[in-house]
């Protein structure tokens, strides 16, 4: 449950590579070269030899890849680790790429991010949100350069927003700001707060437009009462669209803007004149992601279940604006789970594009209002090499696609493709000087669970790995629980550190258990009242498949795991013995004592389909804690301080039970962290403590056969 926001549904789902399931592509552009693309050299120097954490916070994040309106120009961001003397924070700057030119510049400057880049209809202008000066707000710049001038000034930080057809205005949303009283009240230590009382919503704003400006505008809200509108602030998608006449914005908005409050989604046509509010669809489900059609006649949007569920399953309906009347289109493969999302109308109306998760990669779709799916990313030279998409935005007139692609060996890069034929271009050099050691092998492993049911992974092998000797094996397990393990680049940093694992000589198993997604509607709904049961099963005879293939050496095992991620490596240090070595993350260890403290009560009663007094022995018996004595296994606790997702206490929990035990045990809390570990130099303690664990307990170096 990282995220928060209404269309993608809160959940336990951080995962060991970047704290997110899809980083945004990538591509070695030495590899691509050849297809007439931007040809990266290798540097002079010789790389390192061997993969680290630290040369792991070197690769960068390619985001909001965005073609400009005439399809020549690509805006694409890049996000680094900044960690000089005081410093440790995350930066994120603006590169512009000409496709024709086959060049690239960056196109904004300084300490602080500029994010979200967004292209007014006419092609001149790119705004974009930053904190430059105090809160996140909107700023634009000419795509020619110079320099950029501040829109708005808001009191609270800007989420998502969206230009008009015209370029005349720009939609965004922000939350309540503070009132006069209120700070007053603070100044003067006066400021008791009710729990659930004057709870603050995200309001949506309308500022306009006319170029630069040498002081902010003055916005004027457009929506008031108890509507809390849905913001996606990613490759400019948000939960609201303009109609292509510009009158009215189509919305889904929530009861609040808390977490465990999105099965309350509904979605509105709001008059963008005067702020009048029409109730568009209205039912029991959780309707999300509105996009008008190009005539405007329609509205493409995703329904949940009914009633809404936290495993997730969602299908995509078509509106009739004039009368309100819903069609329902064609199932997904996956059902429309967490990781699928509305890319965008096609120019002629007729289909809906969307991105889906299947299996460990992420495919780019096409669902036309009669008949089934067709997969759009299908069958290009990149797909075919093993690539895997992300980020997939779609720009105004239609005519091309932006996304970042990637496969397991190769880093993060900025793509563009024509929408009548899917043959990707890369237009980034974000990692032309990266020195990259040798990467070590990953593939696509499959196994038959204890009862049958085929579940899949990646293994990942030790750098030096040679047949018929046996290493250490390292079992991942990824947070949800309906995270997914993908095929994107292993040297990426993370809270568990793949590549260098790798480099010190261990094997790596990231299963996909049943609850994932990826794999259908049935597969991730298999752990509902099972948390523990199946999934457990799942894992440990993927360990038991490594092993079997002479790979792993069934004395030297080792498990971890962040969020569901954690509650997995709590439930198997309590149920084994065979782990001689683990790391729990932010884990869940106490289902009762979860659903009483954590942001997102609503999470586990859905899963087990009960409150926790009305199934007491339920939750009891899928406890960690209360299957806690006598675990000897060496255990690893890492967790934030600020974590409302998985409050610190479940990890304290285990701590103190552990300890009392003489069971060997560390915890680290990282001052100022939510549920993800959000600045650069914590990471990096988090990725080597990791390393150092395992180091201790179960050792890098081989066994050989008998």
């Amino acid at each position: 449950m990282m995220n928060s926001s209404k269309n993608k549904l809160p959940q336990l789902a951080l995962n060991s590579k970047r704290n997110r399931v899809f980083p945004v592509g990538i591509l070695l552009l030495t590899l691509i070269g050849s297809q007439g693309s931007f040809h990266a050299s290798a540097k002079d120097s010789d790389p390192p030899s061997v993969w680290t954490p630290a040369l792991m916070m070197e690769v960068k994040r390619v985001g909001s890849v965005v073609v400009s309106p005439d399809g020549k120009q690509v805006a694409y961001t890049v996000r680094h680790a900044v960690m000089n003397g005081d410093d440790s924070e995350y930066r994120t700057q603006i590169h512009l790429a000409d496709i024709q030119r086959k060049e690239t510049r960056q196109l904004t400057q300084g300490v602080k991010s500029s994010d979200d880049p967004q292209w007014s209809p006419d092609g001149k202008w790119i705004a974009f949100v930053s904190s430059r000066v105090g809160k996140k707000n909107l700023w634009a710049i000419h795509v020619d350069g110079g320099e950029a001038f501040q829109l708005t000034e808001v009191k609270s930080d800007i989420g998502s927003f969206r230009w008009s057809p015209k370029g005349d205005s720009i939609a965004f949303t922000a939350i309540d700001p503070t009132t006069d009283t209120e700070e007053r009240a603070s100044r003067q230590k006066n400021d008791a707060k009710v729990v659930d009382e004057d709870v603050k919503l995200n309001r949506l704003h309308i500022v306009n437009f006319t170029g630069p400006t040498n002081r902010p505008l003055s916005s004027r809200q457009l929506t008031a009462g108890t509507l809390s509108i849905v913001s996606e602030a990613r490759a400019g998608r948000s939960g609201y669209d303009w109609s292509p006449d510009g009158t009215t914005i189509a919305a889904a908005h929530t009861s609040s803007p808390r977490p465990d409050d999105w099965p309350s989604a509904d979605l509105s046509l709001i008059n963008v004149a005067d702020g009048t509010v029409k109730p568009l669809l209205k039912t029991n489900a959780a309707e999300t992601s509105p996009l008008f059609s190009p005539d405007g006649k329609q509205i493409a949007c995703t329904v949940s279940d009914d009633p809404p569920t936290w495993g997730g399953t969602r299908t995509v309906h078509l509106i009739t604006v004039a009368d309100g009347s819903t069609t329902k289109l064609a199932e997904t493969y996956d059902g429309f789970g967490r990781y699928s999302e509305l890319v965008g109308w096609s120019a002629d109306g007729k289909q809906v594009f969307f991105t889906e998760v299947q299996g460990t990669s992420m495919k780019l779709l096409a669902m036309p209002k009669q008949g089934t799916p067709v997969e759009v990313s299908h069958g290009s030279k990149l797909s075919s090499a093993g690539m895997s998409l992300g980020g997939v935005s779609l720009n105004s007139t239609r005519t091309h696609f932006g996304f970042g692609w990637e496969r397991l060996d190769q880093p993060v890069e900025a793509f563009v493709s024509a929408v009548s034929q899917f043959e990707p271009v890369v237009v980034s050099k974000v990692h032309n000087d990266l020195s990259m050691p040798p990467l070590p092998r990953t593939e696509v492993t499959r196994w038959k669970s204890s009862d049958g049911l085929e579940v899949e992974g990646l293994l990942t092998y030790p750098n030096d790995y040679k047949k018929g000797e046996k290493y250490p094996l390292l079992l991942v397990v990824h947070g949800g629980p309906m995270g997914v393990f993908t095929q994107t680049f292993d040297g990426a940093a993370g809270t568990y550190p793949i590549t260098a694992f790798a480099s010190k000589g261990y094997a790596v198993l990231r299963p996909n258990p049943r609850g994932s997604s990826g794999y259908g509607k049935t597969f991730r709904h298999a752990n509902y009242n099972d948390w523990g049961g199946g999934d457990f099963r799942d894992v440990m005879t993927g360990v038991d498949h490594v092993i079997a293939q002479g790979i792993a050496d069934p004395n030297r095992l080792g498990v971890m795991g962040w969020s569901y991620g954690g509650f997995m490596t709590s439930w198997a240090i309590t149920q084994t013995k065979r782990f001689r070595a683990a790391s729990v993350g932010a884990g869940v260890t106490n289902l009762m004592s979860f659903t009483g403290t954590a942001d997102i009560p609503g999470f586990l009663p859905d899963y087990f389909q009960g409150e926790y007094w009305d199934k007491f022995d339920t939750y009891r018996n899928h406890s960690a804690m209360f299957q806690i004595k006598g675990v000897t296994t060496p255990t690893l606790i890492q967790h934030g301080e600020r974590d409302e997702r998985v409050p610190l206490s479940q990890g304290l929990e285990l701590y103190n039970a552990l300890k009392r035990q003489g069971c060997k045990t560390k915890m680290v809390i990282y001052p100022r962290t939510p549920h993800g570990i959000e600045e650069p130099r914590l990471m990096l303690d988090c990725m080597n403590r990791n390393l150092e664990w395992f180091d201790q307990y179960l050792g890098g170096s081989i066994t050989k056969s008998p």
